[in-house]
């Protein structure tokens, strides 16, 4: 296990399990847990990690930013700027990294525990989750990829009306709306995410990254330069070990064992 003062972070071969742990302040992000997620993304952006899970210690899966570490502070913008520059560097590294992120919200989700939690390219929700972006409440604006992440989610009028309104999205509406891949019941969230991270791990890593990048780039690129991606892409793949084996075992009609 790698120590860090706010987050729990144990490796089990390819698999990362990441949890955030302050639950005596509702998993609050400080200028501490933004440093260790920052650092902790940068370890699993390894050839060897397959999947990151992160969830949340008890109740809440993260209330957003520390309010009372922010009204500490001498300068507040200077103090959120820092914590949101280390905040976004993690969630750019696991948006980036080969390893799929699987996020599992088991509770409370609000500010950027809400731009976290949805921000795993698999999510499961348990049901007694809910998810509130929170930030015009205290005078405050989104960040952790918020308002890059959910209009593409879910439509630009249903992020106005969550942004500004703050209304509660319960776990069935987020299921409905597709804010989450899968709703859970709470005490099956565990095991859920411990079978899901288990049956990505069995996969072609290169596989699950090429997904990841070429996603990502289909925001930005036309359509003849997201085709050109995705002939490189699975030329990429069809000539590794993980694609030789993965066509091998098709045609032989039995499981693919990859690397």
């Amino acid at each position: 296990m790698t120590a860090f003062e706010t987050l729990k972070f144990t490796r089990d071969g390819s698999v990362v399990t990441i949890v955030l742990d302050r639950p005596d302040a509702a998993n609050g992000m400080n200028a501490e847990m933004t440093r260790d997620l920052a650092a902790a993304a940068t370890l699993c952006d390894t050839p060897d990690t397959k999947v990151v899970t992160l969830t949340g210690a008890g109740r809440f899966f993260c209330a957003g930013g520390d309010l009372k570490a922010m009204a500490a502070a001498d300068d507040p913008g200077v103090f959120v700027k820092s914590m949101a520059n280390d905040l976004h560097r993690a969630m750019s590294t696991f948006a980036r990294m080969d390893a799929v992120l699987i996020t599992a919200v088991n509770g409370v989700a609000a500010g950027a525990g809400f731009s976290l939690g949805v921000s795993g390219d698999l999510v499961l929700a348990a049901e007694s989750a809910s998810f509130t972006m929170a930030y015009t409440k205290a005078g405050l604006s989104p960040d952790g990829g918020a308002s890059y992440v959910l209009p593409r989610l879910i439509g630009l009028r249903r992020t106005q009306e969550l942004m500004i309104t703050n209304r509660v999205v319960k776990a069935a509406e987020a299921l409905d709306w597709g804010l989450v891949t899968t709703v859970v019941p709470d005490a099956e969230l565990p095991d859920t995410l411990a079978e899901l991270a288990e049956q990505i791990a069995t996969g072609a890593r290169g596989s699950n990254s090429a997904v990841k990048q070429l996603l990502l780039s289909s925001y930005a690129n036309g359509y003849e330069a997201q085709l050109e991606n995705e002939a490189r892409h699975i030329a990429t793949n069809a000539s590794s070990a993980d694609g030789r084996e993965g066509v091998a075992a098709f045609v032989g009609k039995r499981a693919p064992a990859f690397g």
